[in-house]
């Protein structure tokens, strides 16, 4: 981590980031009826799991969860290379009728979230669909909003958010480098 990074969030606060964002979604959703959980790749995915883990420990029942891998339905899908790397996108229930929340690590510009709908309506028409995000860094340019934040963080231009889980990157932290608004 260089001098210009530094920690938002350590593994303990992720955690009880977490356990926090599962009972907000609990609560908009009035418990567990039709909720289906679905993360975005890479690191939503991680993030969903968590969320339904905890919700599973709470509640005593298991969520359906998903990954969307929103790669193809990007708008800047020509800038990304000749040949993308496409993950898995997996869809375990039929979500028409169900209120899906969509997990991602970081909201920004909203265009990932945009590519998210557009590849959700492909599987079917939900009742509700809900965004849960572990960090809003604002910037947005797209009308989106995140229902369910973990932490709002605003970011100066050029500025990243970094989300590490450990599955993926052996550590859990939220980093922030290149300064703060």
């Amino acid at each position: 981590m260089s001098d210009a990074s530094q920690v938002a969030l350590n593994s303990k606060a992720v955690a009880r980031t977490i356990s926090r964002m599962a009972d907000e979604i609990l609560e908009l959703n009035a418990g567990l009826d039709r909720l289906v959980i679905v993360g975005i790749q890479r690191r939503g995915v991680q993030i969903a799991d968590r969320l339904a883990d905890v919700i599973r420990d709470r509640e005593g029942a298991d969520v359906p969860r998903g990954a969307l891998d929103i790669t193809l339905y990007r708008d800047d899908l020509q800038t990304v290379g000749p040949r993308p790397v496409v993950g898995r996108t997996q869809i375990p229930v039929d979500i028409d009728d169900q209120v899906v929340v969509i997990v991602d690590d970081v909201l920004f510009t909203g265009r990932t979230i945009r590519a998210a709908l557009d590849e959700l309506a492909d599987f079917g028409r939900p009742a509700r669909i809900m965004l849960a995000v572990l960090v809003d860094r604002g910037g947005r340019e797209l009308p989106i909003h995140a229902d369910v934040v973990g932490k709002r963080i605003e970011v100066g231009s050029g500025g990243r958010v970094d989300v590490f889980v450990p599955t993926l990157d052996g550590r859990d932290e939220v980093v922030v480098s290149g300064g703060l608004a």
